[in-house]
């Protein structure tokens, strides 16, 4: 634990990684992420539990060096306040949902925890690899159900910003501040609602 605010100061001990993990506004532009990395982090988010293990999870993936064109897909089906400082990293996702099972048709009501939880683990092994991601629920469904020509079963929900966090010159002032300002979350009894420890 420290207090610094690079590493979250937690009220007990946990696991090391969880508490460097951040959601950085600056990233190095001119610092691409291997595709060795990049795969291990889409390998993590694989082997994340779901329920019926429908594994309902779906991303759209761009690389600005090696897939410039989905890249900039990506990039302008987010909204313009997260376009100011996602510019600069060197990979953007799309997180979607299969809404349907496979296994009987119905609608999967676990689907959106299901991404979130293959996002987590694609988060922490990134953390693991010095590697930040930050994610963001400012896209504009409809654009990317248009750009990509999404069937109805796929929801488009997140986006991820993802590469190395670093000093950018041309990051506003303001994104740039966020960074720098200590990390703080709720008690854990402010959301434990019943029960006691």
């Amino acid at each position: 634990m420290t207090d610094n605010n690079s590493q979250a100061d937690t009220a007990v001990a946990i696991e090391t990684l969880l508490t460097q993990r951040r959601s950085p506004y600056k990233f190095d532009p001119d610092r691409d992420v291997e595709e060795q990395d990049l795969r291990a982090l889409f390998e993590a988010a694989r082997w994340t539990m779901s329920s019926y293990n429908a594994q309902p999870w779906r991303y759209i993936v761009g690389v600005k060096s090696r897939s410039p064109s989905v890249w900039q897909q990506i990039y302008e089906v987010l909204v313009e306040g997260n376009q100011g400082w996602a510019e600069h990293a060197p990979v953007l996702a799309l997180g979607l949902t299969k809404s349907i099972f496979e296994h009987n048709g119905k609608e999967n009501k676990a689907a959106m925890h299901d991404l979130g939880a293959a996002s987590a683990n694609l988060t922490f092994e990134a953390t693991a690899r010095g590697i930040s991601v930050h994610q963001m629920i400012g896209i504009e469904p409809d654009k990317a159900v248009q750009t990509f020509s999404l069937p109805q079963e796929i929801i488009p929900l997140t986006a991820l910003a993802i590469g190395y966090e670093g000093e950018n010159p041309k990051l506003a002032t303001e994104l740039a501040e966020r960074d720098n300002r200590p990390r703080e979350r709720i008690e854990v009894a402010d959301f434990l609602i019943s029960g006691h420890f």
